[in-house]
């Protein structure tokens, strides 16, 4: 799930939301890790600033991290479309 707000700022400040429901330490460490990596790859391709939050749900630690990376890239593509057309 991803969360942002367009900001006049050109750096883009990801936050990452990561609750004990995801696993233990190492697990949501993991998780955390996955989404950072995507999140940074996902923010050379916007060319404006933005406040960004995502939250991984259950599930993810559980997916193979192309599937996380699929669905990080349609979540993205998602918010971003949006914040453009606002």
């Amino acid at each position: 799930m991803v969360h942002a707000r367009r900001t006049d700022q050109p750096p883009i400040r990801a936050g990452f939301v990561v609750s004990k429901a995801i696993g233990n330490a190492v697990t949501r460490n993991r998780v955390k890790r996955q989404l950072r990596h995507l999140v940074a790859e996902s923010t050379r391709s916007t060319t404006f600033g933005m406040d960004v939050v995502v939250r991984a749900l259950p599930p993810a630690s559980r997916r193979p991290a192309a599937a996380l990376r699929s669905d990080l890239r349609s979540a993205w593509a998602q918010t971003v479309e949006r914040l453009e057309a606002a």
